[in-house]
């Protein structure tokens, strides 16, 4: 699916997006979502405790590139400030890449417009710490 350095990539976009919030961003890249990848998404965010963080301020990008299925999920605090629209715009952009076959860098533009929103609502704090990993989940 990604490569090592596409995963790198990936992480790296990560860790740039939350050195300017105090939000956490997650990236799931499953092999296979059946169903409704907004609940695989849901499933996911549980599993992962995302909803265990001191802000409620946790959001998960879940991609199975080949079911080209994608979804994004915002804990509690991001949900509530966000509009209508605003996942809309971040899928829009990130299926826009994975349309040309540039999974890892339509995975990478969906952390950037994730992380812009999060920066405006929380921003970086001076004691913040990284409450959850930034490396990218692979599930099978």
């Amino acid at each position: 699916m990604l490569n090592k350095e596409e995963l790198q990539r990936i992480t790296e976009s990560i860790q740039l997006a939350e050195s300017h919030t105090s939000g956490e961003i997650r990236v799931c890249v499953a092999r296979q979502c059946k169903g409704d990848p907004l609940e695989a998404a849901f499933k996911k965010f549980s599993q992962l405790k995302m909803d265990t963080t001191r802000l409620r301020n946790g959001v998960l990008i879940y991609v199975s590139p080949s079911d080209h299925k994608t979804a994004i999920i915002g804990d509690q605090g991001i949900h509530d400030a966000v509009n209508g629209g605003f996942w809309n715009e971040a899928l829009e952009k990130m299926l826009s890449y994975f349309k040309k076959g540039e999974i890892s860098e339509g995975i990478c533009k969906g952390v950037e417009k994730v992380g812009e929103l999060i920066k405006s609502r929380y921003p970086v704090s001076e004691n913040d710490i990284n409450e959850l990993g930034d490396e990218v989940i692979m599930e099978e």
